[in-house]
């Protein structure tokens, strides 16, 4: 498999995190506030988007930025939270250096942290 994928896990109810705001943006080469919005998409109810974030004959080498927007998905969940929320989104930066590979991004979420690493 070749291409960008990601998921969500919600540690705090131990399901999938469903209909979360994901926006996928390429990082400039000059700069890192140079930024293009490739796709803005949502998590489905297994916590994962409906089609890779890149396709293989999308991926190409270079910086890339993951947005989550994991403080609207546990406003929803009815949480009792502080505000300004702890954890309102959660920003990933990641390198693509070999466009032939599958590149897997799991989020693991709570209102108070996060873990994200590549996948499989």
């Amino acid at each position: 498999m070749i291409g960008l994928t990601t998921h969500i896990l919600d540690l705090t109810h131990g399901t999938p995190a469903e209909n979360v705001k994901i926006k996928l943006s390429r990082i400039g080469h000059e700069s890192e506030t140079e930024k293009q919005l490739l796709q803005t998409t949502f998590t489905n109810q297994h916590g994962r988007v409906d089609r890779p974030l890149l396709e293989p004959q999308e991926i190409v080498p270079g910086k890339y930025e993951l947005l989550f927007y994991v403080g609207d998905y546990f406003l929803r969940k009815g949480l009792t939270l502080d505000k300004p929320l702890f954890l309102d989104k959660v920003v990933v930066h990641f390198g693509i250096s070999q466009p032939n590979s599958h590149y897997h991004i799991p989020l693991l979420i709570s209102p108070w942290g996060y873990q994200v690493y590549r996948g499989s």
